[in-house]
């Protein structure tokens, strides 16, 4: 057997460390090189007669294989001759790399040794008649055992903008039915339903499953027995991706399945010129989409019987799991089905008028001398969107200094925090900031919320549990409600509720500060919270001595207020003395010196050597186990404090505390919203939440009902998980309003005709 290897370029890796077959070695470039080039590639070889192809590293898998991601593709054989894996030389700074790559060697070893298991043939087609599809409905009723896998196709990722083609059932290993809607009759809905009522469900994103079966064929299922064997993947690993097909191929022998079904979607597309993000499953033929539909229950069903003993082996696991996450993905679901409230009127108001400020704010940088100059000796016109003008004219004719951030590829960095500080030294970055600012807030919301808008005028977006590593909530898809501009209301004013509502927003007051003292035990910080006050006032007042009341700390001595803050959340985000030096001389606009912030950083865990304590405890645990647990039981696996490179292994131990604190926060918030919801139907009210914002819970409340549901809601958010300062709940701010604004729309803004003006 001839096997052969190909990596980018010559390094001190010995491959023969992973392998235990000889192979021949290939360079792709024969000279070291960091970043290959088309240009760069040197290599001529006939692969064809080898029976492997191992190709190490992105550029290798791409060049003779067209494997895309690696990280996805690593250890699957391709065209029955190519296998993709990741680089090794990486794993010494990057640990967490090391299972996989474990595994892509296993792999190889069984396809060079002849005992890896063939793809997958179980018993998978369509059914696209009505008594084929009773027969094989009545046939799940009298011989599943407990569990059955649905999954949808359908031509759109929101229930209202498209239908279901099909639904795929699943009830034993190996095998699966992919059936058409078409041929769905009521005695074929009444049959799902039963399935649905006698045993346990299992979705692999139970969130767009439910939601879509629930809407166009009106079945619904026990919420006491679902499972979601992506919620259970990230359970048990939150680094990972946790799509259907990565998890196919590295947990079950279905292998590339969808193979078929991409390639007539690339050929559909290039035949017809339409871009592959407007293909929809609708214009795949039944033969294609039948077999593929069909295997990703098989796969769903296979991956709840591999997760599922291992949750159960993991009493802190399996609770988050099963009181946490998967109500939480049921609670997100009904909360997105509520809908945010959008003004069409407000909204196309607000879009004429950021064109217009757009346009009046691009033609600012072409007033400046640099620019005019570029322009002359160039000969060409000033474009800001363009990096490399942008370097020229910033660093080069107007000599401003490099902040030192660097982009991946070691070039300076323009990006907007770059622009900022160098807002400082001259206006021309404030003015190019400005335009990327306007062009971000039209282009990211009004532009997508007016054609997405639903016909009851409200906008139906994504709220996520499982995709931060950290634990919180994040929000993608039609609307990114996480990222709501907070200095400018022109978006936060488009949310209007209908009459007789009012907006309800609720928030965490200083959530992570307070779950910090709650962790650490540290009762001096504990007792800021007793005092009611502003927590940074108070805090500077008992670090610094200062000689007034709380509440004159903000007017007579801002700087160490501010130093106070900035010292607070440095710690929890991992800042050091320049980071907070820094941050203080920009808040108060006076030079606080690197030696200030090293005297005071020192005083502040004087005060609070508690907490000092604390977060020498959680470094050390990190770093001697690689992972961490939650308050509430979530695993935050940390592999990389073992990297070799110390600032890797630094940043990793920085995420673990903050994922203790920020999951935390972010959990009590869910538990709090979502027992609110409990509480507000049992008492019959007119409020619904339908937003969840870093620490906020928002709601559409009826008028009548506000004052009750404003207590419901504080009583909820406050109630005692066991995580709380005695006697001191965590701190909660409410706003109600007209729009989400709060009236800060008004106060900035004024609707002139069809347009919006500044006050």
């Amino acid at each position: 057997m001839k096997i052969a290897l190909i990596d980018k370029a010559p390094n001190r890796t010995r491959y023969s460390d992973y392998f235990e077959f000889e192979f021949d070695h290939y360079h792709m470039s024969q000279v070291p090189i960091t970043k290959l080039l088309k240009k760069d590639v040197t290599l001529e070889v006939d692969l064809e007669p080898y029976d492997f192809v191992i190709l190490v590293g992105s550029e290798a898998a791409k060049e003779y294989a067209k494997i895309t991601s690696v990280t996805n593709m690593a250890g699957q054989l391709v065209n029955n001759k190519f296998i993709a894996i990741s680089n090794p030389s990486m794993l010494a700074f990057k640990p967490e790399g090391k299972p996989d790559f474990q595994r892509a060697c296993d792999k190889i070893h069984k396809y060079v040794s002849g005992t890896a298991k063939p793809e997958v043939k179980g018993d998978f087609c369509g059914i696209n008649d009505t008594q084929e599809a009773k027969r094989y409905l009545r046939e799940v009723l009298d011989n599943a055992q407990g569990y059955v896998a649905w999954d949808t196709e359908t031509t759109a990722l929101y229930p209202r903008d498209g239908f279901v083609l099909g639904v795929s059932l699943t009830y034993t290993h190996k095998q699966g039915r992919y059936i058409l809607t078409d041929c769905l009759d009521e005695v074929c809905i009444q049959l799902m339903q039963k399935i649905a009522n006698e045993f346990y469900t299992v979705f692999h994103n139970m969130k767009f499953d439910y939601k879509m079966i629930k809407y166009h064929l009106d079945i619904d299922f026990d919420r006491t027995r679902v499972h979601d064997t992506m919620v259970m993947h990230y359970c048990l690993d939150e680094t990972e991706a946790h799509g259907l097909k990565p998890l196919a191929l590295k947990y079950t022998d279905y292998g590339d399945y969808d193979t078929p079904l991409d390639e007539f979607k690339r050929e559909y597309c290039n035949q017809h010129g339409i871009l592959q993000d407007d293909f929809t499953y609708d214009l795949i033929p039944y033969d294609v989409i039948a077999d593929y539909a069909a295997k990703d229950t098989g796969v769903t069903f296979e991956l709840f019987h591999k997760f599922w003993p291992l949750l159960q082996k993991n009493a802190k696991i399996l609770k988050v799991y099963q009181d946490i996450l998967i109500p939480g993905t049921l609670f997100l679901m009904d909360m997105e089905e509520v809908g945010i409230p959008v003004s069409r009127e407000d909204s196309e108001a607000a879009s004429k008028y950021l064109d217009y400020e757009i346009e009046c704010a691009k033609q600012v940088p072409y007033g400046f001398d640099a620019v005019k100059q570029y322009e002359r000796d160039t000969g060409k016109i000033f474009n800001p969107n363009s990096v490399m003008q942008l370097r020229t004219v910033l660093f080069d004719y107007l000599g401003l200094d490099h902040t030192g951030k660097k982009t991946a590829t070691g070039a300076i960095s323009t990006d907007a925090e770059v622009l900022g500080e160098l807002s400082d030294q001259h206006p021309l970055p404030a003015a190019i900031l400005k335009v990327r600012q306007l062009t971000k807030i039209q282009n990211t919301y009004i532009s997508k919320i007016l054609p997405e808008l639903d016909r009851d005028g409200r906008i139906r977006t994504n709220f996520n549990l499982i995709f931060t590593t950290s634990g919180r909530l994040s929000s993608s898809g039609k609307f990114n409600a996480q990222q709501i501009p907070r200095d400018d209301p022109i978006i936060k004013g488009c949310l209007v509720a209908p009459a007789g509502y009012k907006i309800v927003s609720q928030d965490l007051r200083t959530a992570e500060v307070y779950y910090a003292a709650v962790l650490s035990g540290d009762k001096n910080l504990q007792a800021v919270f007793s005092t009611g006050g502003d927590l940074h006032s108070t805090i500077a007042k008992m670090v610094f001595n200062l000689p007034c009341e709380v509440e004159a700390v903000k007017k007579q001595y801002s700087t160490m207020r501010q130093a106070a803050k900035a010292i607070t959340f440095g710690i929890l985000y991992g800042s050091g003395p320049a980071k907070v030096a820094e941050s203080v001389t920009k808040a108060t606009g006076e030079y606080y010196s690197l030696e200030d912030a090293k005297e005071n950083i020192k005083d502040y865990f004087t005060k609070f050597s508690r907490l000092k304590k604390w977060l020498n405890e959680r470094k050390e645990f990190i770093e001697t186990n690689g992972f961490t647990y939650s308050y509430f039981g979530r695993k935050r696996r940390l592999p990389n404090v073992f990297s070799s490179d110390k600032g890797i292994a630094a940043h990793e131990v920085r995420s673990g505390i903050n994922a203790e604190v920020q999951s935390l926060a972010s959990d009590v918030n869910l538990l709090g919203a979502m027992r609110t919801r409990d509480f507000v139907n049992k008492a019959g009210l007119d409020a619904k939440i339908f937003m969840l914002v870093h620490d906020s819970i928002v709601a559409l409340v009826k008028d009548e009902h506000v004052e009750e549901y404003c207590k419901i809601l504080k009583t909820c958010t406050q109630h005692d998980w066991g995580c709380s300062i005695p006697g001191f709940p965590v701190g909660v701010d409410q706003d109600i309003g007209e729009d989400y604004s709060f009236g800060h729309f008004t106060e900035t803004y004024t609707i002139t005709g069809d347009s919006l003006a500044r006050v």
